[in-house]
């Protein structure tokens, strides 16, 4: 049996407003664009998850929302897990070793530089940094998620806003 994970990065934030706390900070309009875009990428592919699970910051939970509309789920259908947000590698592997079997692809919502490490260390990725609304598909030769560890992953694709324009 293989598990599928999805690492997504908010999309690009506003910086606008000085007085919101970083928790509050919204999408500007590159994320607002560059989201739906990124989950038809995902969506083309086939690659859809079962189950999505998101930071509770603002800029965390709108991308979630964009690409759950793009996938045709309920925006009530994300799961939000407070300690996403400003995790550091042993915190997302916590918060993935608990998510339940009945799921072979989920993706997670949240944060650099948390997110470039958790890759980093499931996998031999060796990504220097997943830019805003990036992706990263990795896989597992696993039953369960609680078996999920350091280097267990296998990269699959890492995608981003302007790799097309590399194309």
């Amino acid at each position: 049996m293989t598990k599928q994970l999805l690492l997504v990065r908010h999309g690009k934030s506003d910086w606008g407003n000085s007085h919101l706390a970083d928790f509050d900070r919204p999408l500007n309009p590159r994320g607002h664009r560059n989201a739906p875009e990124m989950a038809n990428r995902i969506l083309n592919k086939n690659l859809v998850p079962e189950l999505i699970v998101s930071s509770p910051a603002l800029r965390a939970l709108t991308t979630a929302k964009h690409f759950a509309q793009v996938w045709n789920k309920a925006p009530e259908q994300i799961l939000e897990k407070p300690e996403i947000y400003e995790a550091n590698t042993s915190t997302l592997l916590g918060v993935l070793n608990g998510l339940s079997d009945d799921y072979n692809r989920i993706a997670i919502f949240g944060h650099n530089p948390g997110f470039t490490d958790f890759a980093n260390y499931l996998s031999d990725a060796g990504i220097y940094n997943i830019p805003t609304c990036g992706t990263v598909l990795i896989e597992f030769t696993a039953d369960h998620w609680s078996e999920i560890s350091h280097h267990t992953g296998k990269l699959i694709e890492f995608d981003f806003p302007k790799s097309a324009d590399e194309d």
